[in-house]
Parts: structure tokens; sequence; C-alpha cells
């Protein structure tokens, strides 16, 4: 008689063809395609859960999700564990060139993807000069803001734990409050990239958060006014949502190791 192991599964995807991590009806979607393959590979359907949710048309560098999968009988080896072609491998030819499989991880029974999560880093990507390559991966702007009165904005966003401002509307959650441990603006030979981690994110919050340090950049407010924003709790405070392309997911880190 099998039973089942509980696998996570690391993954990075260029987000640009797909209608974020979740499934949608009618739409294509990253853990669709994922959990059809996983199928394909272990014969069975298979559902897959993420460490979160990323929105049409943004990038993870590194994402997790977990799932199931009967182990065959004692003195057997699955299919996921027998050899790295098999498992990352197999995978990796079932699904296409955007999406790619970087390890399979047996863990506990109880480990799980979202909810282990401790804190999660995302990237924002801004580019000056007009370049192809960074069509559908960096927004391209034409006036430079300017990064100090941006990263005067963004430590005072440190300060509080209410980011209701600069949440989706109409989302699903018990709570809108999380610990942001770093938010800063960084200057690139090609652009400028802002980082933040946290311990978790609202929907829409990094895009939210970007287009209100962009009117301080372009010095539409001075920094302070972004706590009279947060403490509004009022989205329509805030700035407009940056566009996609420039949002990647870069770190998810958990309270165990999760090395292959």
């Amino acid at each position: 008689m099998s039973t089942n192991q509980r696998y996570f599964i690391e993954l990075a995807y260029n987000g640009t063809a797909y209608h974020g991590w979740q499934i949608q009806q009618n739409a294509v979607s990253v853990q669709e395609l994922l959990n059809k393959a996983l199928g394909t590979i272990l014969r069975q359907p298979i559902e897959t859960t993420g460490c979160g949710r990323t929105d049409t048309g943004v990038h993870a560098k590194e994402f997790f999700a977990h799932f199931d999968a009967p182990q065959p009988p004692e003195g057997g080896v699955s299919v996921l564990e027998s050899s790295p072609f098999r498992g990352r491998g197999g995978l990796n030819a079932l699904l296409p060139p955007d999406i790619a499989i970087k390890n399979i991880i047996p863990v506990h029974a109880d480990a799980h993807a979202r909810f282990d999560a401790t804190s999660r880093s995302y990237q924002y990507h801004i580019h000056f000069n007009k370049d192809p390559f960074l069509q559908e991966a960096s927004w391209q702007l034409r006036d430079v803001p300017d990064l100090v009165l941006m990263n005067r904005a963004a430590a005072i966003m440190m300060e509080y734990i209410d980011f209701s401002c600069f949440s989706k509307s109409n989302t699903q959650v018990k709570t809108n409050n999380c610990k942001i441990t770093r938010a800063e603006w960084i200057k690139t030979e090609d652009g400028i990239v802002f980082h933040i981690t946290a311990d978790r994110f609202l929907r829409n919050m990094v895009r939210a958060i970007v287009g209100t340090l962009m009117m301080v950049g372009r010095e539409e407010m001075k920094p302070e006014g972004i706590r009279e924003i947060i403490e509004s709790k009022n989205r329509s405070n805030a700035g407009t949502s940056v566009p996609a392309c420039g949002l990647y997911l870069t770190e998810v880190k958990y309270p165990y190791s999760l090395a292959p």
C-alpha cells in the first residue's frame, strides 16, 4: 500500500504570457500548466499550492509550490526522485520555455508553501533608454526620478504595518497588516531597482507602492506625504499601480532548509 509524500517544487517563470500564477477560468496560468505537467509525469491528477499569487504579467525568479504524490511500495523509487532527468528534466521537457523547474524537494507532511513562508522579496525594475530586450522585463521612463526623496519615503513606510491604502479593493483577506523589513531604491547601470521585503504582501501592493513612490520622486508630493496616505487606509489616495512587466518575485524564505 502506497502513502503520499509531500514535495516542494522550486520554479521560475517569465509571466508575460500568463494571467498570473493562480488557475483562472478562460485564461492560461502558470499553475494550470504545472499541474498538467506533474499529472502527466505521475499519471494522475495533481493539485499544487503556491507560495502566493502573482498578477498577470508579473515574473518570478524564485517561486515555491507544494503537492502530494503517492509513494511506490517499500523499496521502490518515486519517478520524481529516480533521477534528475525523469523528475526535474522530465517536467522541464513538458513545460514551455518561459517556465523552468529548478528543484523538487521531499519535505515533511505538514510543510506548506504559502503558510510556512516567513518572508518574501520583490524587485521592481525601471530603465530610461529604449531597449527592445527590456520591453516586457522592465518599465521604461523618460525622466529620472529623485532616488533620495523616494528612499526617504520608503523608509517611512517601515514605521507602519497597516497597508490598506496599497491593497486591491474587495480582496478576501483577514488582515491588511504586513511587516516590511526592507524598502529601498538602488541605482543600476541601466536604470533603478526597488527592493522590498516583508512577511507577506497584499494583492497589487508592490505596484501601488512603486506608483506612490514615483509621485515623491517626481516631486508631486513630499516624502512625509506618504504618512497621510498610509494613515488614510484608502486606496484612492495612493498612486497609480505601475505596469506589471517590471515586477519580479525574487526570494521566498522558510524556517527550514529546502536544500535538494
